[in-house]
């Protein structure tokens, strides 16, 4: 019964301490999130400012 006791206590403190990483990464991801986005702004503000010859994303070149 005591083996059970210790490894219950064991599971539970590595759960404990997953959650929290889970918590950290949580928090990583959307302050990564956010910087992609504002990146994304300035790099088309600044394309955009510049008359732009570059093909983002799914935009057809314009010989098409």
């Amino acid at each position: 019964m005591e083996k059970l006791e210790e490894d219950i206590a064991h599971l539970t403190r590595t759960v404990e301490d997953l959650s929290d990483i889970v918590a950290k990464q949580e928090g990583e991801i959307a302050d990564l999130t956010r910087r992609v986005f504002m990146l994304m702004q300035r790099e088309g503000e600044r394309e955009n400012s510049q008359g732009g010859g570059i093909v983002i994303g799914d935009e057809r070149p314009p010989h098409y």
